[in-house]
């Protein structure tokens, strides 16, 4: 097998992964790049790897850094089957049509900049042409997508419907087994399962996004919530939070219902203003199916996890608009997670030079993004162009994070110990990637390899 990377290698954004077994070629997601604009329009256009080689398509799970440039396959004429799980194929029929209408509003403000036409990468049509090629498939279900190849999709424990993909291939003679690991979540997070734990395979390809460092304890979550909220509320100031609109928005708000049912925070507005984050809500009420025993059993005994006493789900603009005048105590929880685009821009601009405020960052902010200079506390940030000075608070919660620390990591790794030929880590930044390296191989995990972005790795 020859596993090429075109993303997500010495990165975390734009996973694709090509694999060539027998001949065919199996694409392992294709996701948008973010970060810095001139890059990210510039890669965001193509693929680095031609459409007519690809015989099918395996989707991790439907965040954009993995599923983004799923159209752009349609629209340079791809018209193999695309496997993912049900939940992650219903969540892609509404982001990637969102994704669309994004890529056309950026094209028409270049246009705009540049005063000469832009076409997005692609267009709401090729989002709904991608969208017929899927199949879903459930999790625990081996299923051929290839000659002498077999699928199971296992839960990663991410995000709803995200899947480590376990890759079963004849060659030479001899059956063989690669597992992908999507993007492994975290034990005992409060919504999905928890992630699978595989013991065996020959190749593994695994993330490595927080491999240097561990995060807070998921017990200590909401006390440190209930800290940052009420200390803001006694400032008079809004609580702002830019997250992505799938899981970490949900966990969010459910935190936040447990909050309330315990009299832990004041009665305070909160704002979900993202038509995405309520599309991709109402997703979440039918796939119940995803969820982990204690949650459905809480939701038999609390109800309708996701609705709060003083919650609103914004869909519309004019709405939107109105929280620029917003007076007192508030929460607003807006798209997208790293800041660059979407209605939180908006509430950034509005709220960032407050000392009032509070920033409440909780999910990973990518170099050369507007979230990273955030976290970086930079004492000015450029919004829409204009220089901001950054006087509100700026909290960083990642207990909230879907992604498994460095510890976590480490453990998912050290299973292959002696049973797996190659270990390859991508989906991280070097940092990353060079501590998580070191702390396997103190493990006794042997046969690790970093991939880089084009290189083909023969294993």
């Amino acid at each position: 097998m020859k596993i090429t990377s075109y993303g997500a290698a010495r990165g975390v954004t734009g996973s694709k992964h090509l694999l060539e077994i027998g001949g065919k070629h199996l694409l392992l997601d294709c996701g948008l790049f973010q970060g810095k604009r001139d890059e990210s329009a510039k890669r965001n256009r193509s693929l680095g790897f031609d459409v007519e080689r690809i015989d099918a398509v395996v989707l991790s799970h439907a965040h954009i850094d993995h599923s983004g440039l799923m159209p752009l396959l349609a629209k340079l004429g791809y018209r193999g089957n695309v496997y993912s799980t049900p939940a992650t194929r219903d969540l892609c029929a509404i982001m990637l049509l969102d994704s669309a209408h994004i890529q056309q509003r950026d094209a028409e403000w270049l246009s705009k900049k540049q005063m000469q036409f832009v076409a997005p990468p692609y267009t709401a049509e090729d989002a709904q042409e991608i969208m017929r090629r899927f199949i879903s498939v459930p999790y625990n279900l081996r299923f051929p997508v290839l000659p002498d190849v077999f699928i199971t999709f296992h839960d990663a424990g991410h995000v709803l419907g995200s899947a480590m993909v376990e890759v079963e291939y004849a060659e030479n003679g001899h059956w063989k087994r690669f597992i992908f690991s999507g993007d492994i979540g975290r034990r005992n997070m409060s919504i999905v399962e928890d992630p699978w734990e595989p013991r065996d395979a020959d190749v593994v390809m695994m993330e490595s996004t927080y491999g240097s460092r561990d995060h807070g304890p998921v017990e200590a979550m909401e006390g440190r919530l209930a800290d940052i909220i009420n200390e803001t509320h006694a400032r008079g100031g809004k609580v702002i939070i830019p997250s992505f609109a799938l899981e970490r928005a949900q966990e969010v708000i459910y935190a936040l219902k447990v909050l309330e049912r315990k009299g832990a925070i004041p009665k305070i507005p909160v704002y979900v203003d993202s038509p995405l984050t309520v599309n991709i809500t109402e997703v979440f009420r039918l796939h119940t199916e995803s969820f982990d025993t204690e949650f459905r059993e809480l939701m038999q005994t609390n109800g309708d996890p996701f609705q709060l006493d003083y919650i609103r789900y914004i869909r519309n603009r004019e709405q939107s608009m109105e929280l620029n005048d917003l007076k007192g105590p508030a929460i607003i929880i807006s798209a997208s997670g790293m800041c660059e685009f979407g209605r939180i821009v908006h509430h950034l601009r509005n709220n960032i030079s407050d000392p009032k405020n509070t920033i409440l960052i909780v999910g990973y902010q990518a170099q050369h993004t507007l979230g990273r200079r955030i976290v970086e506390r930079q004492r000015e940030v450029r919004i829409f162009g204009v220089p901001r000075e950054v006087r509100a608070q700026v909290r960083v919660m990642n207990e909230f994070s879907a992604h498994a620390g460095r510890s976590e990591l480490i453990d998912f790794g050290a299973r292959f110990k002696n049973r797996a030929e190659r270990l390859i880590l991508v989906h991280g930044e070097d940092e990353s990637l060079n501590a998580l390296k070191e702390g396997l191989e103190s493990a006794g995990v042997s046969g690790i390899a970093i991939q880089e972005e084009g290189i083909t790795l023969e294993v």
